[in-house]
């Protein structure tokens, strides 16, 4: 069976109340706008190509890195109360913000090609492709981060992995 909140999980949903972190996962919706400027950029490359250096010099940033960098209020509760988001949350977030690194440096990658060929219309269509998939994994995000994004079958995979380990350690008794 899958662990479930720590012991703090309901003491951190008081604390946080009123604030920008959601009380449902304890998870502060602050955390996306580390993607949102580089994907509004990315949006505008084909618009703009000249812009490819800025977008460039994006890099991934961890949670509480973003927290302890930011001016927001509610910095330090967002940092403590990541240590208490029940943990098929945080697997679910931490998982979909790499793909979400990932697909961002795929769409400067795509980019960077596409304007050095010079063709506009090709860069136009890939920024497309890779824009719908960024929104896709960023609507993600933010409805891991709401407590509205169906969970159920990575539940699913985190029981089926202790199983697995569960008859592995079989073998060797």
């Amino acid at each position: 069976m899958s662990e479930g909140p720590s012991p703090e999980f309901a003491t951190y949903q008081e604390k946080v109340r009123g604030t920008n972190i959601n009380e449902k996962t304890l998870l502060a919706t602050d955390y996306l706008n580390h993607f949102n400027e580089v994907v509004m950029m990315i949006d505008m490359l084909p618009d703009m190509p000249d812009c490819l250096d800025m977008v460039k010099e994006w890099q991934p940033k961890p949670y509480k890195d973003h927290f302890r960098d930011s001016t927001i209020a509610d910095k330090d509760l967002a940092i403590e109360a990541y240590d208490h988001v029940d943990p098929l949350h945080k697997k679910a977030f931490e998982e979909t913000i790499s793909q979400v690194d990932t697909a961002i440096f795929n769409a400067v990658a795509v980019a960077e090609e596409a304007i050095a060929t010079g063709d506009m219309d090709y860069l136009r269509f890939q920024i497309s492709e890779s824009a719908q998939g960024i929104h896709r994994l960023t609507e993600r995000l933010s409805a891991i981060v709401h407590g509205t994004a169906d969970l159920s079958g990575l539940e699913e995979q985190q029981d089926e992995a202790v199983m697995d380990q569960n008859d592995i350690d079989a073998l060797f008794n």
